[in-house]
């Protein structure tokens, strides 16, 4: 008899073990509900302010690009200038270039035959990439 009450009293103390390992592990996970809980409402709406900022910074800097981008294809396709949608293209490239990426003055200037072209490409192509870059930083150093 003795035995039989040495062997239950052994697995007593296990099932307290195993009962103390499961009331630890939904202790932790409750206080992790709590603290979620807990934190402040404002907290939540800073974040999704700031990736609300990030997402628009991130879109400004992907249309300059793509302003870029279409701007050195036009040049490239010579394409009538009369037309007041090439027109558009033109103008914002120039304006988003700034000064840096610039067709008659830029990083790099070609001469001699289709000079015109090859500076549109490369100079617009190099802004419409450096957009591309800088945006991506900013979007990442912006987002929470």
């Amino acid at each position: 008899m003795s035995r039989r009450k040495a062997k239950q009293a052994d697995d007593n103390s296990a099932d307290t073990k195993t009962d103390a390992k499961a009331d630890s592990k939904a202790q932790k996970q409750a206080d992790r509900k709590a603290s979620k809980k807990s934190s402040p409402k404002g907290a939540g709406i800073v974040a999704q302010v700031r990736s609300r900022i990030a997402q628009l910074v991130w879109l400004v800097f992907v249309l300059c690009a793509l302003l870029l981008a279409v701007g050195a294809l036009v040049v490239a396709l010579d394409a009538n200038n009369q037309n007041s949608l090439v027109r558009f293209v033109l103008d914002g490239a120039n304006t988003v270039e700034l000064g840096i990426f610039s067709r008659k003055n830029g990083i790099k200037e070609f001469g001699g035959n289709g000079a015109d072209v090859k500076n549109a490409l490369l100079n617009w192509g190099l802004g419409a990439v450096a957009y591309l870059v800088v945006g991506r930083i900013l979007d990442r150093v912006i987002r929470p």
